[in-house]
């Protein structure tokens, strides 16, 4: 497929790459021996090619809240929110093998164990999750797509944020945050569209916010964050 193939015809990725640098041993291990616990059944085609819903209180084994970061890179900011709320269930998405290595070590060393963990795309966790049933959910520092042409394919477009907005409870809180000019212009254009309201939007982080690795990378090169909040309709 190429950049002219119309929207209908394709599946696109709203993320890069997803190999990265050769994993290490100890990561081969948190793959092989942590990661088939963690993660959600019935989500991939694979596992469940009829697309049926699933029961969100399955992946905890109760009716806590569930909370959702698309797209956890490093999975700091993940693990430093269930840690700081024990008492709700926070999944993660991220198709990028290494990412995902990373978060399962530092989840060995937090000892949380209120986290679940997708390997893959959001899209197909939306898919199958039923209607309001996520309470908050995370963008943070997603691919931004920077060529005008790919622009289509960041997560802030309508086909995503609609799955979103299906999934979330109303009055439930989206966050985004980014370091690029043209993904906040995007963001505040389409999410309003999708069935948010937009509740504020600046330089100053939430107040439970934990800088990731990203926003420090950011940083150094001189790109300014910035943090939108929005609350689902």
């Amino acid at each position: 497929m190429t950049d002219d193939t119309p929207p209908s015809a394709e599946w696109r990725n709203f993320y890069g790459r997803i190999h990265g640098k050769t994993l290490r041993p100890a990561q081969k291990v948190y793959l092989s021996e942590d990661l088939a616990s963690l993660r959600p059944a019935g989500v991939t085609r694979e596992d469940n090619p009829a697309r049926d819903p699933i029961d969100p209180a399955g992946i905890f084994g109760d009716d806590r809240p569930i909370w959702l970061e698309i797209g956890f890179g490093g999975g700091e900011h993940l693990v430093h929110m269930a840690a700081r709320y024990p008492e709700i269930g926070i999944v993660g998405c991220e198709p990028f093998v290494n990412g995902v290595a990373m978060l399962l070590g530092k989840i060995r060393q937090a000892g949380v164990t209120n986290l679940a963990v997708h390997p893959g795309d959001a899209r197909d966790l939306m898919e199958v999750l039923p209607d309001a049933s996520v309470a908050k959910a995370f963008l943070n520092y997603p691919d931004p797509w920077p060529k005008r042409r790919h622009h289509r394919r960041r997560f802030v477009t309508q086909d995503h944020l609609r799955s979103l907005a299906r999934v979330m409870q109303p009055g439930a809180e989206f966050r985004v945050a980014t370091d690029i000019p043209d993904y906040v212009r995007q963001t505040l254009k389409e999410v309003p569209q999708a069935g948010f309201d937009l509740v504020g939007e600046g330089g100053v982080a939430w107040g439970d916010w934990l800088s990731t690795r990203y926003e420090q990378k950011a940083l150094r090169e001189g790109r300014v964050p910035h943090y939108v909040t929005f609350r689902r309709r």
